[in-house]
């Protein structure tokens, strides 16, 4: 019995900690110009990784997480700003806290001070430890989002950093619109155009090989399908799949989504590539359905 109420409790916990991991979160602002914005560059978060666990444990008090909720597993939000060229940490305040309108200005600088400590001059901290970049949106298209905290504007301006100073400042546009292309804002409607496609190839065969199955398409830096894999390891190959049934599936999935030339997308001004996910069924008389969810 005891045994059996342990392992709930384990089942329990991980589900606990895989849905907090995997929820929308509450995002961190940076105060730039004359306008804060929500940034879901962590970067106190990446900061307090880095320290040593026992050390973690201590900051706030015992108190430290205590906050943590599924859309705020952090336990705080961090408020940084951009002044001189140089981004500073200017509160840490309890998740939501800015919604109230109000800051807790006393506690902010206790829980600065506690990581800090000397660090903390003028109520702020000159965060010298970061190298990477801020992005924040110029519009409100939201192109790629990965429903958790990882975000690709259609347009953004991004902020380059290194040992805390701004380096560079760009603007990007991350979608080409070809009017000669398939249009790929909405990525949850893009199965459904591969399925057109796949839907006007012939599936029966004379060896009776069965392509009834879930795979990943790859649309390329240039917007173009360069690759077709099942979402299986291969270990799952092997078993459920002889060679030329495999290549035969992999190659008729292939030819039959080619030709299609989507938009390009891009991530910070760069071309990026994507899978998109696809299951589809095959009835015996050649018959294709969709049953991607």
């Amino acid at each position: 019995m005891t045994k059996t109420i342990k392992h709930i409790l384990i089942c329990l916990l991980t589900f606990w900690t895989t849905e907090i991991l995997a929820s929308p979160q509450m995002p961190d602002y940076v105060v730039f110009g004359k306008d804060t914005i929500a940034t879901y560059n962590l970067i106190l978060e990446q900061y307090l990784q880095r320290q040593d666990s026992a050390e973690t444990e201590q900051l706030f008090g015992l108190m430290f997480r205590e906050g943590a909720s599924f859309n705020c597993w952090r336990g705080y939000q961090a408020i940084y700003q951009i002044e001189n060229n140089s981004l500073f940490l200017i509160d840490i305040i309890n998740c939501g806290e800015l919604r109230n309108g109000k800051i807790d200005k006393s506690q902010s600088n206790e829980k600065m001070k506690s990581i800090f400590g000397e660090k903390l001059k003028n109520g702020k901290v000159f965060i010298d430890w970061f190298n990477g970049y801020i992005n924040f949106p110029l519009n409100d298209e939201v192109i790629r989002w990965d429903g958790i905290f990882y975000t690709i504007f259609e347009r953004e301006k991004v902020l380059t950093i290194k040992n805390g100073l701004v380096e560079r400042e760009e603007d990007f546009d991350n979608y080409i619109d070809d009017p000669k292309r398939i249009d790929r804002r909405d990525k949850s409607q893009i199965s459904d155009l591969l399925f057109k496609k796949l839907k006007k190839a012939k599936w029966k065969n004379p060896n009776e090989f069965d392509c009834s199955e879930t795979y990943f398409v790859t649309i390329d830096e240039n917007g173009i399908v360069s690759k077709v894999r099942m979402a299986l390891s291969d270990e799952q190959i092997d078993e459920y799949y002889d060679p030329d049934e495999f290549n035969f599936c992999i190659d008729k999935m292939t030819t039959a989504l080619k030709d299609l030339k989507f938009d390009i997308i891009l991530d910070k001004g760069k071309p990026i590539s994507e899978d998109i996910y696809i299951e589809i069924w095959i009835e015996d008389n050649g018959k294709i359905e969709n049953w991607t969810n």
